[in-house]
């Protein structure tokens, strides 16, 4: 019987630097559903790669006084190797400067251009360069890119364009009538009342004004718009062929099953995208999934500040599965989540090592003890080993549900419900106690049994998510892989085995100051080498080698800053945040009213300091909710380049509502 196929795909990646650990989350992710599906007895095809066209890689290359090939053939070659680190099975890795992909790209350009789809005209606009994307004076947000909030530039030159509202009618009915087809729902959501209902204008699909780019064959002087070259490798890197029927391959995997991108680029895959397989003539593909951001908590990732996190700085403190289990475990369904090295300490520590760790760990040394390694069903059980079994024999079906609904949190936290349900059963059965009787020995062994089975149906589920620690659990109770339909039995590890004589130690605990240590070092060298790619000179004397490098912002006009409104404010109440290690809670008077204000600050002042306080505060900012508590605006604060806070106060005793001008 042929295995139903299944095909995945990621955002292919643009070169235009490395990538810090918030853009690898979606390749782990990724990998971890193709995992899955193979485990669920899939035919998986699960392809990702780089993006390498484009403005944006044409000027960074010339800054770097190397040609864009060279460019992107450096930054790719780092993408890889982050995808190799991370122990990522996908099938193909396609460039879109690949042959075959350039090839195809340039036939369906034509294609749709003789359908009459595509037509010449000159566009006149802004574009912003980082994105890769034009906008109209309207669309804008404060003059800014609306998806990015950078500068945009005026662009007037010749170009083609593609009639997208030609389609937009098909492709709102297609919505509609397809549920699934956008996920989360609020992504749908948006897509539609943002631009599908409004109105599509006609879309920019060349540029003349630079050069690094697929050429348009009939037409050398343009190059096809990035986004029409990169969107097409989902099909171009199966066997598509737009002269003709494709390969095998392509003809067995589309159309795609699901599309996994970030929410910043959700625009581009389900409405130019399906718009563009519509002309073609191809299937849509079944599923869009915009993923949440993972953010690093509290503060901007920046090389001037060292504050990045990479994928590869993470592995070398925590190992690679400790990485995927954070990432995978952290992000929410809809919502951006966080990273810190302190929370991936936590995390390590709490769940990795007192968890899982220690479960197998102490089994296969209560077995080595009692039963010199072998574990055996003995048939002498009791009513508790009912909800252990029960738990176990679950599992399984509920993973499935949750990663079915692309809940990888849920499904990740399923899985060690059964870890922790086997360290409670440990509790529950006492195995010390029952050592100390002869007459309980064949109980003892049932308990040792029941542990061993209940680890090995965890490690199994365990395997798409963290599979290097699947393998060393398995391998060290000599226990076996397991089709997914078996993880729902139990009892078929084989009783009479004999586990491992020399168990290793999964996780060992750390301690958050020598990883912080660590963390220094890191970012020490991303401070220096922010310095020296941007020509940053320390001076010899003291004063200047001590002076902080201010990265500059894009500059503002009065009327922007207008819009924020400065007072002076008095804080007469404050107390820790219960939730949170870094946050502050304080009432803040300001003239005639009281506002309650959440602050970063815990580490710098404790909440009697804070009492009494004249402070600067930002009152028209929109309330967040932060750590389960709602801020009604910012208390400012000076930050120098050891991340040391002082909040601001006015030099002079000024009345609580003071304007700040």
């Amino acid at each position: 019987m042929d295995k139903e196929k299944y095909y995945i795909t990621t955002a292919i990646t643009y070169t235009s630097g490395k990538p810090h650990i918030g853009n690898s989350y979606e390749i782990v992710m990724a990998d971890a559903i193709a995992r899955f599906k193979k485990l669920e007895g899939r035919d998986v095809w699960f392809q990702t790669g780089t993006d390498e066209h484009g403005q944006k890689i044409e000027e960074k290359a010339k800054a770097a006084g190397i040609t864009p090939k060279e460019f992107v053939d450096r930054i790719a070659g780092q993408i890889m190797d982050i995808c190799d680190s991370l122990n990522i099975g996908y099938d193909r890795f396609i460039r879109t400067t690949d042959e075959d992909h350039e090839r195809q790209v340039q036939k369906i350009f034509k294609k749709m251009y003789e359908k009459g789809d595509i037509y010449k005209g000159s566009y006149e606009g802004m574009y912003c360069t980082p994105c890769e994307s034009f906008w109209t004076e309207s669309q804008l947000v404060d003059g800014k890119c609306p998806d990015c909030g950078r500068e945009v530039k005026s662009a007037k030159e010749e170009a083609y364009f593609f009639k997208m509202s030609k389609y937009a009618d098909r492709l709102i009915d297609y919505i509609n009538t397809h549920p699934d087809f956008i996920q989360p729902v609020s992504r749908k959501n948006e897509m539609m009342n943002n631009f599908l209902l409004p109105g599509l204008q006609d879309l920019c699909v060349s540029r003349t004004s630079f050069k690094w780019g697929i050429p348009v064959d009939f037409d050398d002087k343009h190059v096809v718009y990035v986004w029409l070259d990169a969107l097409s490798n989902y099909i171009t890197g199966i066997g598509y062929d737009a002269d003709g029927e494709g390969s095998d391959q392509y003809k067995k995997l589309w159309p795609a099953d699901l599309h996994l991108i970030g929410k910043d680029i959700i625009r581009f895959h389900t409405i130019y995208w399906p718009i563009f397989l519509m002309s073609l003539d191809i299937p849509l593909p079944k599923q869009v999934f915009g993923h949440p951001w993972l953010l690093q908590g509290g503060e901007k990732m920046s090389k001037s500040r060292g504050n990045v996190i990479y994928a590869d700085d993470l592995i070398s403190l925590f190992g690679v599965d400790a990485v995927r289990y954070f990432v995978l475990h952290e992000m929410p369904y809809d919502n951006d989540g966080t990273i810190t090295w302190e929370l991936m300490t936590e995390r390590y520590n709490s769940d990795l090592a007192n968890i899982l760790g220690n479960l197998v760990n102490r089994t296969i040394s209560m077995s080595i003890k009692y039963f010199d390694g072998f574990v055996s069903s003995t048939g002498v059980t009791e009513p508790v080993d009912d909800d252990l079994k029960k738990i176990c024999t679950a599992a399984a079906a509920t993973v499935k549900e949750k990663m079915d609904t692309m809940h990888m949190a849920d499904a990740v936290s399923e899985v060690f419900t059964v870890f922790r349900r086997l360290n409670k059963y440990i509790d529950e059965t006492c195995p010390w106690v029952l050592a100390r009787e002869e007459s309980n020995r064949n109980r003892l062994s049932e308990v040792m049994y029941n542990l061993v089975e209940g680890i090995c149906i965890g490690a199994n589920l365990l395997k798409p998510f963290m599979p290097e620690t699947a393998d060393k659990i398995l391998m060290m109770l000599r226990g076996t892989e397991r089709d997914f339909e078996f993880l729902s039995e139990f009892g078929i590890y084989r009783s009479g085995t004999k586990v491992t004589e020399d168990p290793q130690m999964l996780f060992a605990r750390v301690k958050l100051e020598d990883i912080m240590a660590e963390v220094e070092k890191i970012q020490k060298k991303q401070r220096e080498e922010y310095e020296k790619e941007n020509g940053i000179v320390a001076e010899d004397d003291e004063k200047n080698a001590a002076a902080i490098h201010v990265e500059p912002k894009a500059e503002i006009e009065y009327d922007d800053f207008a819009k924020l409104q400065f007072v002076v404010g008095e804080i007469i109440e404050c107390e820790e945040v219960k939730k949170s290690k870094k946050l502050l809670c304080s009432k803040v008077r300001i003239g005639d009213s009281v506002k309650q204000i959440v602050s970063g600050i815990k580490a710098y002042y404790s909440p009697e300091e804070m009492v009494g306080k004249k402070v600067m505060v930002l009152l028209n900012l929109k309330p967040a909710t932060l750590a389960g508590v709602v801020s009604e605006g910012m208390i400012l604060c000076a930050e120098d380049q050891d991340g040391n806070l002082s909040v601001m106060t006015p030099e002079k005793d000024m009345e609580s509502g003071s304007e700040i001008l």
